[in-house]
Formats: C-alpha cells, sequence, structure tokens
C-alpha cells in the first residue's frame, strides 16, 4: 500500500553506525573468508541502511567506499593480473552496487515527493483520511485530529462510518456505486466528534489506483459548512422576518435602487446640484418594490400599483422640493434623511406624506435604500380643524374682553362723538350771528371732521380686535402693536389709576405675525396686569420694555407692580382653565402662549412676589424666520 500511517521516528545515526558496522564485517568477511561468491553484493545492505539517513552525500559516499572496498578486497584476495571467475563476481558486485545506489536515491526522491506532499495534505484545513474498500481508515491528517478529537494513531485501522458515527442524506450503497463507476462521488454527509459535536460536511470521495489500475483505496475530503449552513439559515430567517415586517407594516415603504444616481453623481464631480440635474436624478432613482401600505396610501392595487411605479418621478409631485434635499444627503454620505412632501396617487390627488429615507452605510449594502412614508392626510385635517377651533376660541375671548371694557369703549365712542356735536353747534352759533364768523365756523368744522375720524379709528381698532378672518401674515412693527393696544385700553387703565409706560429701543426690525392675534396677547397681558393691581394702596404702574435680544428676536417685557405670581401657581399657570381669578375663564393666558408659539416665539413669567409680575415674549424678526 502507498498510504502508511505515522511511523514513531527513528534516529538516522543508528542506521549510520549500523552501516559501518556491516561494512566493516563484510569488508573482512570478504577478505578472510576461503569461501569463493559474490560476498560484496551485502555491500548493497550498506547502502539502504545510509539511505534511511535522508542525505543524498551520505548514500553516494557510502556507495563508492563500498566500491573501493570490493576492489580492494579483490586485490588482497586475488591478487594482479584479473583472473576470470573471481574479477566477474567482483564485477557483478559492483553493477549490484551501482544499481542499489541508482534505486536508493529514486527511493529517496520519491520519499522527499510523498513527504512533501503530506505535509500539504496536513496544511490543509480540510478532513482528508484515506480508507481502504471496507471502509476501514489508513491515512489521516492533522485536520482530522484537530476537527473530531482522535489522533492519527487512534484513527487508523478503525472503519470511518463507525468511529465518526455517518449520516448519509442517501444509501451509501449509491455513494458507492457511484465512486466505482465514475471514479469519484460529491455529497452531504454529517459527522460526529469525539465530543459530541456535530458537523455538517461538503463530501468528496475520489479512488486512488497504482500503476496497474487496481484500487488501492478511497481518499475522502470533508470540508465544515456547518457555519456556512447556519449562516445561510439565519440569512433565510432574516430575509422572511424582512419579508414580514415589509408587507405587514401599516407605514408605507419603497425599496428604491440609487446606483444610476451615485454613477451620474461621480460623473458630476464637485459640480453644483443644479435644479436640472434633481430633476434628471428624480428619474435615475429606481423603484424595487413597495408594500401593500404604500399602494393603499396612492389608492393602487397590487399589480398595477407596481407596474405604474418604477422610478422616483412616478410618486412625486412635480412641486416636490424634498427630493434635492435627500440628494444632497445622499451626496454627503448621510445615514438617513426626513422631511414632508406630496406624492402623487392613482387619482391624480396629492397626497401629504412624512417620510425618512435610510440610505446605504456601508459597501455590502450596495446602493439599496429603503423608504418609509407615513400618511398625514388624517393629521392634516386635524391641524386645520384644531387651528380653526383655536380661531373661534381666540376670537371668543376678544369678544370676552370687549364685554368686559364696554364702559370703557361706550366712554371712548362718546368722546369724540360729543366733540363733534359741541363743535357742530359752535359752528351753528358763529353761522347765525348779523355778521356770521367764517373763519370761526371753518375751524369748528375742521374739529368736526377730525372728531369724526377719530371716532372712526376707535370704531376701527374695536372692528379689528373682534374681526374673525383667516389669518393673514404680514411685517408688523412691534411698536405699532404695543401703542395700538394701549389705544384701545386707555380709557379702563385711566379708570382704575393704572399708569403705562412703554421703553421701546428705536430702530426695532420688523416682525412677521397676524396683527390681530399679537394684538391680543398684549391687550391680555396688559388686562391681567391691570386687575393683577386692583385694590392694592401703593402706584399703580405698568411698564414695557420691547428691544433686541442676543439671539436677534425681539423681547417685550411687561411688568407691573402688583403683588406677584406665588411659586404654587407658576406651574399651572399656563394650563386651560387655570384661574386665580374669581370670575375669571382660565383661558386667556393659555391663548396667549399658543398665539406666541405658532409665531416661533416664547411666553415666559417671572413671578416675583412681592415685587410685580413680568411677562416676557420673544418673537422672531423676518431675518430669523419662523418655525
Amino acid at each position: 500500500m502507498p498510504f502508511e500511517s505515522r511511523y514513531r521516528a527513528v534516529n538516522p545515526n543508528v542506521y549510520r553506525v549500523a552501516a559501518i558496522i556491516l561494512t566493516a564485517c563484510i569488508f573482512l568477511f570478504d577478505v578472510l573468508s576461503p569461501l569463493e561468491g559474490a560476498v560484496a553484493v551485502l555491500y548493497v545492505l550498506a547502502i539502504f541502511l545510509v539511505a534511511h539517513s535522508g542525505r543524498r552525500w551520505e548514500i553516494v559516499t557510502t556507495a563508492v567506499i563500498c566500491l573501493v572496498l570490493t576492489a580492494l578486497a579483490y586485490v588482497i584476495s586475488h591478487g594482479l593480473p584479473l583472473r576470470d571467475a573471481p574479477a566477474l563476481r567482483a564485477l557483478v558486485s559492483m553493477a549490484a552496487l551501482a544499481i542499489a545506489l541508482t534505486l536508493a536515491l529514486r527511493n529517496q526522491a520519491a520519499t522527499q515527493t510523498l513527504g512533501a506532499q503530506a505535509q500539504l495534505i496536513d496544511l490543509s484545513h480540510d478532513m482528508i483520511f484515506v480508507t481502504d474498500m471496507d471502509g476501514v481508515i489508513l491515512f489521516w491528517n492533522r485536520a482530522a485530529t484537530d476537527t473530531y478529537g482522535w489522533s492519527a494513531a487512534e484513527a487508523i485501522g478503525k472503519r470511518a462510518d463507525d468511529l465518526l458515527q455517518t449520516v448519509f442524506p442517501i444509501d451509501r450503497a449509491h455513494a458507492q456505486r457511484t465512486l466505482l463507476e465514475t471514479g469519484r462521488w460529491d455529497g452531504a454527509m454529517v459527522h460526529t466528534a469525539r465530543d459530541g459535536k456535530t458537523f455538517a460536511l461538503e463530501s468528496r470521495w475520489a479512488l486512488a489506483r497504482g500503476p496497474d489500475n487496481a484500487i488501492l483505496g478511497i481518499m475522502e475530503t470533508h470540508t465544515d459548512v456547518s457555519e456556512r449552513k447556519a449562516a445561510h439559515a439565519a440569512l433565510v430567517q432574516s430575509e422572511r422576518r424582512f419579508r414580514r415586517m415589509f408587507d405587514a407594516t401599516r407605514m408605507g415603504v419603497v425599496q428604491e435602487d440609487w446606483s444610476d444616481v451615485r454613477a451620474a453623481l461621480k460623473d458630476l464631480g464637485a459640480g453644483e446640484l443644479t435644479p436640472e440635474f434633481v430633476q434628471r436624478a428624480r428619474s435615475l432613482v429606481h423603484i424595487e418594490g413597495v408594500n401593500p401600505a404604500l399602494l393603499r396610501i396612492v389608492g393602487a392595487d397590487t399589480d398595477s400599483g407596481r407596474a405604474a411605479h418604477r422610478t422616483a418621478d412616478d410618486i412625486l409631485a412635480e412641486t416636490d422640493r424634498s427630493f434635492a434635499g435627500a440628494l444632497a444627503a445622499f451626496a454627503r454620505g448621510d445615514a438617513f434623511f426626513e422631511g414632508e412632501t406630496n406624492i402623487v396617487a392613482t387619482d391624480g390627488r396629492l397626497v401629504p406624506v412624512l417620510f425618512t429615507i435610510t440610505f446605504p452605510t456601508s459597501p455590502d449594502d450596495a446602493d439599496s435604500v429603503l423608504v418609509f412614508m407615513i400618511d398625514i392626510t388624517d393629521i392634516r385635517h386635524a391641524q386645520d380643524a384644531l387651528e380653526q377651533a383655536h380661531a373661534e376660541l381666540a376670537h371668543a375671548a376678544r369678544v370676552a374682553t370687549l364685554g368686559e371694557l364696554t364702559a370703557s369703549i361706550a366712554h371712548e365712542v362718546n368722546q369724540p362723538l360729543m366733540a363733534i356735536v359741541t363743535n357742530g353747534e359752535a359752528g351753528l352759533r358763529w353761522l347765525r350771528r348779523d355778521r356770521p364768523e367764517l373763519g370761526e365756523v371753518e375751524s369748528s368744522l375742521g374739529r368736526v371732521v377730525a372728531e369724526g375720524r377719530r371716532a372712526g379709528e376707535i370704531v376701527k381698532r374695536i372692528r379689528a380686535f373682534l374681526q374673525k378672518a383667516p389669518n393673514q401674515r404680514v411685517e408688523l412693527d412691534v411698536a405699532a402693536i404695543i401703542e395700538d393696544a394701549i389705544l384701545l385700553l386707555d380709557r379702563e387703565l385711566a379708570r382704575s389709576g393704572t399708569q403705562v409706560t412703554a421703553d421701546i429701543s428705536p430702530g426695532l426690525p420688523m416682525v412677521p405675525g397676524e396683527r390681530v392675534q399679537l394684538q391680543q396677547v398684549m391687550v391680555n397681558l396688559l388686562v391681567n396686569a391691570s386687575q393683577a393691581m386692583a385694590g392694592q394702596d401703593r402706584e399703580q404702574r405698568i411698564h414695557i420694555n420691547a428691544r433686541s435680544d442676543e439671539s436677534g428676536m425681539i423681547e417685550i417685557a411687561v411688568r407691573d407692580s402688583g403683588p406677584g405670581i406665588a411659586p404654587e401657581h407658576l406651574a399651572s399657570l399656563f394650563e386651560p382653565f387655570y384661574t386665580t381669578k374669581a370670575e375669571g375663564m382660565g383661558m386667556g393666558l393659555p391663548i396667549c402662549r399658543t398665539t406666541v408659539e405658532a409665531h416661533g416665539g416664547t411666553l415666559a413669567v417671572n413671578g416675583n412676589p412681592g415685587r410685580g409680575a413680568e411677562f416676557v415674549v420673544k418673537l422672531p424678526t423676518s431675518a430669523l424666520g419662523t418655525t
């Protein structure tokens, strides 16, 4: 058999010493023995012993020495000249030595080749062993020892199927027949190691044949694919889980391929993302799949919906502005992008959605992009209804405020009316004189006109304050808003003995907003301050300060000289229907805060118990914009 078990190594010096002793004995026997024969042929044994040392020069040197000793023994025993029979025996011995030398050198080369092959087999990570036709192990490599736990000495001589508890997916006899018919067999099997661990294997069997084509055994190579199978099973499970989530979620999901977009960005280089490029990129985003929830959002059935949506251009509205931001985020290498846009339904209507785009973060993800969408149509309707309810409530609050100021309003309107009557009567008297004083009449008429305009302005302010119209954002002058609020409350503040001072920084920037709403905030704050100071003995003062803060926002502080706000009331002060007044509704301050926040600002309070309360309104300017 060419396949051998692992032999225990023998020290080469033993073979060298044995060869020296044997050579000396043969030489002495050849010289001293009276027997006639080719004794020198025995030197072949010495050459074969030295061959075990593995050194080529030692083999050649031993052969040369044996040839010299053969010739020397002939000369000592028979002398010169050469005689036929002894000389022939000597030549036969030398020929035998030359043949032995050739065979030893060839065997050494073959041994070195087999040794190199054995080393390669030992270096393999696959389990390799050789069996005879009955399945008995003849060779066992190092990987088999490391994997299965049995050493070569323990495994050789055992039946492989019994040792490894082999489990075939098919009948073993079928595998054996295939091997004999084709010379090889490939398949899968399961082996069990010494510690009980099982291995899923991809196996290959091949017949080992001799020079005469005789079958010498079966070489089996086994590759452990347990981890690969486990990884594949995990991948399949993950794909199934993803598919269930993809199909079952109520959130619309679009799977897109952005590889053409990446190529276009690469060609663009450091160029600018122009509107033309953004528009072209929309058609380069290929839609690979949409889930049922997305089809429901756009009002499509399964087949027509998937067929109609091939690129992002098919689903995005013409007026969409969010794709440019998503494209810029993709070019920067961001992980995701969020926004709000409208998508086109199958019937042409626009559906408002909130979306999140997740971009690939590793090369393994290629350019596969997921877009998650939520239909916010109902939310938009709810927001519109909420804004409408807020407007209704704010209007009711303004009506209630004016109801409390009825006497002041009546007095405010009555003053110019009485002045008109007085100036009109004076003008008539000047006209009824024998010699009418036309100059005085003209002056009286001028005062009538002025008072009439004054009355008109008062009515106009009241009507504007009471108006119930859609919000219209315009550029507003903070100083004008404060002044209008003070004028509207002028009579009421005077009646309560409240002094109002305003310190407004010159050149304040304009504020984008709705005039009536901001005017209502100032009126509510002034009314609350006046009512908080009612009945106290000390001077009643309200100070308004308007300036730009360090962040560039407009800060309006309304401070009174009343008792302040107790700490236990501060936390609930802006909650709806919470009030510290006996006849209050608890809606004024919540409406004020909601209104200010709708303008992108804030409303805060400093209680200052015993020293007067301070309400601080902060509004963004046109330069900052609103949220």
